[in-house]
């Protein structure tokens, strides 16, 4: 019999009245049994964060590493069953589901550390001007209140990590959500938060659907919202509630960049390998994925017939065989979203050089030249293992063709020249540039978002604890200075 998974109110776990089934995108099992918060229970779990939420604010900051460093050992000491768990209810192959466990170890240890160095102060001498002598300003950071943090399915592991431990590490109360598809790796977070001596009501984790976010986002209980999902979802979010604050992180197309001077046959194999590797992790369901090459006319030549081999390459099957590169799609319709996008691409005269066949939830890593600008496929955030590959002559037009694109999350540029590295870094509209490599490149540490429609506001530990809280200045007056 499947077990029935319990949600988490307010530090405990709890059952509502109504449960679903969380199956497998590879052979349709059910993977496990979550059971559903009611209204009743909701409003307790938003009704505790918020009366908590002084209480948690003024919590000694060793109290709150103590709980993150904690998580980030137990999830160590879990790796290789929370990763069976990410990569049954996901799709995920299970070496990539082993790497999203070892990036959450990290968040956590990272906000513990940050935990202990946030909200350290900065003294400012006033008496720059007469008026302000004697006086110094001493600012602070304070939470603004309980975070809604919407996590989404394609890594439901450290996504959820990316919206609950900076939280904590803020002292600001958090109920998360998970993605519908994908509640189990978060409902685990909860198991070892409540091993910790953590507030009572500081966290819930509450696995209600869609449907039911918007009553959760209207709340003023909760004037913070993180949500990582679709464009369409984010933008609606941030135009219901104007007056809260949000951080978005949306889609994105990105692109790699492979320039003239990339040219000799190690440089083009190292890119064409990484290319085709993250085109297709995840089944191609990151934002940060490889969706287009964009590739000087002198390397073109070269480098094509070395991506299709590399993708080509790619191992596709069950995602619990350690073999396995690429696995499913999380749904059949997804993938037939992908299929009628390809088919559309093939169909307005783009060249499919590899791939274009689904089977069932699963769609075949494909690459496509010759695609027409206004394709779907060019246009949109293809979210699946499909790739698209320009011939541009020259590093302005490249620049050019990668911000041709609504989206601005990251791109990836393939250079050895620094002044080039500068000028993309100048130039490109996108949230980050990776040289060297595919725009596929995370840091937990780092700032992470994008702009245009691809969000706004910064994820990583720090960036995100900068986004939960706001400065607070204490001037002190009739001081010898």
């Amino acid at each position: 019999m499947t077990s029935t998974h319990a949600f988490w109110l307010a530090g405990r776990q709890a059952t509502g009245e109504t449960t679903f089934d969380v199956t497998s995108p590879w052979d349709g099992r059910v993977v496990g049994q979550v059971s559903v918060p009611t209204e009743a229970q909701v409003e307790e779990a938003v009704a505790a964060a918020y009366a908590v939420r002084d209480e948690f604010a003024a919590t000694p900051a060793h109290v709150r590493a103590a709980a993150l460093d904690h998580v980030s050992k137990r999830l160590v000491e879990r790796t290789e069953e929370i990763a069976q768990l990410i990569s049954a209810e996901n799709g995920k192959p299970i070496k990539w589901a082993r790497g999203e466990v070892g990036r959450a170890v990290s968040v956590f240890r990272f906000a513990a550390e940050e935990a202990r160095r946030f909200n350290g102060g900065e003294a400012q001498r006033l008496d720059t001007d007469l008026g302000g002598q004697g006086r110094l300003a001493l600012t602070r950071r304070f939470p603004k209140g309980v975070v809604l943090g919407i996590a989404p399915f394609n890594f439901p592991l450290n996504l959820c990590a990316h919206k609950i431990a900076p939280a904590i590490a803020a002292g600001a109360p958090i109920i998360l959500k998970p993605a519908p598809a994908t509640p189990l790796s978060g409902l685990i977070i909860g198991d070892l938060l409540a091993e910790t001596e953590l507030p009572a009501g500081s966290w819930s984790i509450l696995p209600v659907s869609n449907d039911r976010m918007p009553a959760l986002v209207q709340d003023e209980r909760l004037p913070v919202i993180s949500f990582t999902g679709s464009e369409k979802v984010g933008y609606a979010i941030m135009d219901s509630v104007p007056r809260k604050h949000c951080t978005l992180e949306l889609g994105g197309n990105g692109a790699a960049v492979v320039l003239a001077d990339w040219a000799s046959d190690e440089d083009l194999d190292w890119a064409a390998t990484r290319i085709a590797t993250f085109s297709n992790y995840q089944g191609g369901q990151s934002c940060i994925s490889v969706q287009r090459v964009i590739a000087d006319a002198s390397v073109y030549d070269r480098l094509l017939p070395r991506i299709v081999a590399a993708v080509e390459a790619q191992v596709t099957g069950d995602p619990s065989d350690d073999k396995t590169d690429v696995g499913p799609l999380v749904s059949e319709d997804a993938a037939q979203r992908v299929e009628s996008w390809v088919d559309e691409a093939v169909r307005s005269g783009a060249t499919l050089l590899t791939g274009g066949k689904r089977d069932g939830a699963s769609y075949a890593p494909t690459v496509l030249t010759d695609v027409p600008a206004e394709a779907t496929i060019s246009c949109e955030e293809v979210f699946g293992p499909v790739l698209t590959v320009r011939k541009v002559d020259g590093e302005a037009e490249a620049f050019a063709a990668v911000n041709d694109s609504k989206y601005g999350l990251q791109a990836g540029v393939f250079t050895h020249d620094l002044q080039v590295a500068f000028r993309a870094h100048r130039a490109l509209e996108v949230g980050g540039v990776v040289v060297g490599d595919v725009p596929s490149y995370r840091a937990d540490q780092m700032p992470y978002g994008g702009v245009k429609q691809s969000g706004v506001g910064r994820e990583g530990v720090k960036f995100a604890m900068d986004d939960y809280t706001y400065e607070r200045v204490l001037v002190l007056t009739g001081l010898a200075l």
